[in-house]
C-alpha cells in the first residue's frame, strides 16, 4: 500500500470546492474530537504526590480546621 504525504493530501484538498473543503474540515474535526475522547492525554493518578513537599511538616487537620474557622469570621 502506498503512503500518501501531507502535501499530497493538501494538494487534493485544494482541488475541492469551498463547500467540499468545509465538509472535509468538519469531518476531520469530528475524527480528532473522537480520538481525543477515546484517548485521554493523562490519567489522574499520574498526579499522585505532586506538591507533596508543600505539606511537609504541616499538620493537615490543623490547617483544615484553621481554614474553616476563618470562613466564619
Amino acid at each position: 500500500m502506498q503512503s500518501i504525504t501531507y502535501q499530497e493530501v493538501l494538494h487534493q484538498a485544494q482541488k475541492l470546492t469551498p463547500d467540499e473543503q468545509l465538509q472535509l474540515l468538519a469531518d476531520l474535526a469530528a475524527i480528532i474530537r473522537q480520538q481525543t475522547i477515546l484517548e485521554p492525554l493523562h490519567d489522574i493518578l499520574e498526579f499522585e504526590g505532586v506538591g507533596e513537599e508543600v505539606w511537609k511538616g504541616i499538620d493537615v487537620q490543623k490547617y483544615i480546621d484553621e481554614e474553616r474557622d476563618s470562613w466564619s469570621g
